[in-house]
């Protein structure tokens, strides 16, 4: 991948899913820097993640077509929801709950993010960000599912250390933004070929 300067990913295509968390707030911004970086952006999210932002925002951030389900009936043969993860460098699912985290590493397609995440094992690659409440994120099939991830070669960024919206304090909270781009920016470095 060329160095660009200030749009470091200045080409590159990243998918960003967000599944549902209050960190879906942050996902607003890691659009919003992916961009200004240079990175075509394509957004999807699931029902849950629509409850805490809304599509529009994604929209007006990306000026491109926000994807929030599988049945979409103006969906373009040529631009079906599989072929955004064709079209991907890097697939980010950004916030990663618990429930998205267990689908990945069983198979499960059964929403929007879970079948691209599905669909992009061989076609790009898979970065989640962790965003849950510090049991969860300890609990013995959180870290089996991600050993499984880690495996399989999923990229995993944080969860950092803080306060936590249940007014817990520890390990949970997404990664900020610009440490997300990074990650991006360090993986498409490692791995021109996916650039």
């Amino acid at each position: 991948m060329p160095d660009n300067g200030d749009k470091p990913l200045d080409g590159c295509e990243v998918l960003l899913a967000l599944t549902g968390g209050i960190a879906c707030y942050k996902a607003a911004d890691l659009a919003s820097r992916l961009v200004q970086a240079g990175c075509g952006t394509t957004v999807a999210m699931t029902d849950a993640a629509g409850r805490f932002i809304r599509p529009l925002t994604f929209q007006a951030l990306t000026r491109r077509r926000v994807y929030t389900g599988l049945w979409t009936p103006d969906e373009d043969v040529q631009t079906g929801h599989i072929a955004l993860s064709e079209r991907a460098d890097v697939m980010v699912i950004a916030p990663a709950t618990a429930n998205i985290l267990a689908k990945i590493a069983c198979g499960i397609a059964d929403d929007l993010v879970s079948t691209l995440a599905l669909a992009s094992c061989g076609a790009c690659q898979l970065l989640v960000a962790p965003a849950m409440n510090t049991r969860m994120w300890n609990a013995p099939p959180t870290q089996v599912n991600l050993a499984t991830l880690r495996e399989r070669g999923v990229h995993v960024v944080g969860p950092a250390e803080g306060n936590l919206a249940c007014g817990t304090v520890g390990p949970g909270r997404m990664s900020e933004p610009a440490d997300i781009v990074q990650t991006i920016t360090d993986l498409l470095k490692r791995n021109p070929s996916s650039a």
